[in-house]
């Protein structure tokens, strides 16, 4: 049986996670119709659509999704790259006008933008799906399995450093209100993750906040959380990963490490075909983690 081939639209098609999300389009055999980005430098399209029509300006993107309708092919689904800020906006949109819509993390900023999301997504028959690619990485997925059969709770060190330059702080990143913040913008994969396989949150301790560094304490049903995100190199374990400027991601588990470094490459495509298949991650599944950085905004 021939597989069926869908139509996609992409917002934010010059970011960083762009890439990832066309060679996911391209890879698991569908095809990317319009692109669109206030940054007109987006030569990454040769490498996998160069026939996208391409739009700088929304109400022409929004006329050529509207075009494509009329005409009876109309767009299938619509992937959001845009800044985190913008995701409920764009995620109204594609529901309001017939698209499946896949959003890369966070969802939005906030739980009750998300249950708004819930309400309209049941209004019609489009699915918004969160990508989560953690709970697809081989190592987290066995260590989901391992979990279950726990009679203690676990004690967990998370460390995660990112460094980034000042550039940073200039870009909407850097402003907590468009991206929520270090714990929102670089350590919501992380908490979904420990979320999805340790259970719900019973508390949670926030012993640092700035603008670079947030650090604390979280207790979920079966484990013990004590955690530290950071975009400050300074922060960075060894000189080595300092001169290199290089990420540094820990995650240790009743004393043994837990090697998730490796297996991300192809992590998008397969939770576009986990999407496909299954319909992915859903607004329900991501509401617990945006409830937890939600709070660890409001303590900071």
């Amino acid at each position: 049986m021939e597989q069926e081939t869908y139509k996609f639209g992409l917002i934010g098609a010059a970011g960083y996670v762009a890439p990832r999300h066309m060679r996911a389009i391209r890879d698991t055999g569908h095809t990317l119709t319009a692109a669109l980005d206030p940054y007109d430098g987006i030569g990454i399209l040769d490498q996998y659509f160069p026939e996208a029509s391409f739009f700088t300006n929304f109400e022409r993107f929004d006329r050529h999704i509207d075009l494509l309708r009329r005409e009876g092919t109309p767009v299938d689904y619509l992937s959001i790259c845009s800044p985190n800020y913008l995701h409920d906006a764009h995620i109204r949109y594609g529901l309001r006008n017939g698209m499946h819509v896949i959003c890369e993390k966070p969802l939005v900023l906030n739980p009750w933008n998300a249950e708004a999301l819930l309400e309209l997504e049941q209004e019609g028959n489009h699915r918004v799906s969160n990508i989560l690619q953690l709970r697809l990485h081989p190592a987290i997925q066995k260590l989901k399995a391992d979990s279950s059969s726990r009679t203690s709770k676990a004690k967990i060190q998370l460390d995660y450093i990112t460094p980034r330059g000042k550039w940073y702080h200039y870009s909407w990143k850097g402003d907590p209100e468009k991206s929520g913040g270090i714990a929102t913008n670089i350590g919501i994969h992380f908490f979904d993750m420990l979320i999805w396989i340790f259970g719900p949150v019973e508390w949670i301790k926030l012993h640092h906040a700035d603008h670079q560094t947030a650090k604390g304490q979280l207790h979920l049903a079966h484990a013990e959380v004590t955690w530290t995100l950071s975009i400050d190199a300074k922060n960075l374990p060894s000189d080595e990963l300092r001169a290199k400027n290089q990420a540094y991601r820990s995650l240790i588990i009743d004393g043994q490490g837990i090697d998730f470094s490796e297996g991300f490459t192809d992590l998008h495509t397969e939770s576009y075909r986990h999407i496909f298949e299954t319909g992915g991650f859903g607004i329900s599944d991501v509401l617990p983690a945006i409830h937890l950085v939600t709070e660890i905004r409001k303590m900071s």
